[in-house]
């Protein structure tokens, strides 16, 4: 039943490393536009709160895949931004991360901004009092506190994320869900056990995350 593992035809190994990459480096885009755009919505300042607020209701309500196919479509074919050059697999490889990120980082947004939400409103008045800038309550006092208060919904994102990096095959990036297609037109005798090695595959990606985030959540838990 699982003879097409080891006939050498398919890459799986190679197709859930791209996955691990396309997760690996939309998380750490998503977590730095996240936090800019959380700031932005908690900003004193009108029209950096107004660009936070409309960019997040409408990228978060806007479906991932026409996001990654405009990046692919306006940016890569129509104004001829390659994000570095490369051969076309990179350029697809590059626009799809930036997809992600565009999109992951109003989730990742919303969760900080309910940590923040969290943080009692007198510790930021008391170090306003002391002279404080809204840069320095924001990342002395108030961001600490509120990651501390988010990992697990923050855990959730990245969970959501792995899952969604299977949209980019919508571009021809050879990630998993790609490699799948192809396996499910050529192996139609072993449906099932295709399904169930890349469904194995993403509970290994998934649930050891789940459970270390988890416990780190317990861990660091703010006490109220």
């Amino acid at each position: 039943m699982f003879d097409f593992l080891t006939s050498g035809q398919y890459d799986v190994l190679g197709a859930f490393w791209v996955t691990v990459q396309l997760t690996l480096y939309s998380a750490a885009g998503s977590l730095i536009w996240g936090l800019m755009l959380a700031g932005m919505r908690v900003s004193p300042v009108p029209l950096m709160r107004s660009f936070g607020t409309a960019y997040v209701n409408i990228v978060r309500n806007t479906p991932l895949t026409l996001l990654i196919l405009g990046c692919s479509l306006g940016l890569s074919q129509t104004l001829s931004i390659t994000l570095g050059g490369g051969t076309s697999k990179e350029i697809g490889f590059r626009l799809a991360v930036l997809g992600l990120i565009a999109y992951t980082g109003t989730f990742v947004c919303e969760a900080l901004r309910s940590g923040i939400n969290t943080v009692p409103v007198g510790q930021a008045e008391a170090a306003r009092a002391l002279g404080l800038s809204f840069f320095q309550v924001l990342t002395l006092i108030v961001l600490p506190q509120a990651f501390r208060a988010v990992i697990a919904p923050l855990t959730n994102v990245l969970i959501a994320l792995t899952k969604n990096t299977t949209v980019a095959a919508t571009i021809g990036v050879a990630e998993a869900a790609l490699l799948m297609k192809e396996m499910l037109e050529n192996e139609a005798d072993a449906l099932f056990a295709v399904f169930a090695v890349f469904a194995f595959g993403f509970v290994v990606l998934t649930l050891p995350t789940g459970l270390l985030l988890g416990w780190v959540a317990k861990r660091v838990a703010v006490k109220r």
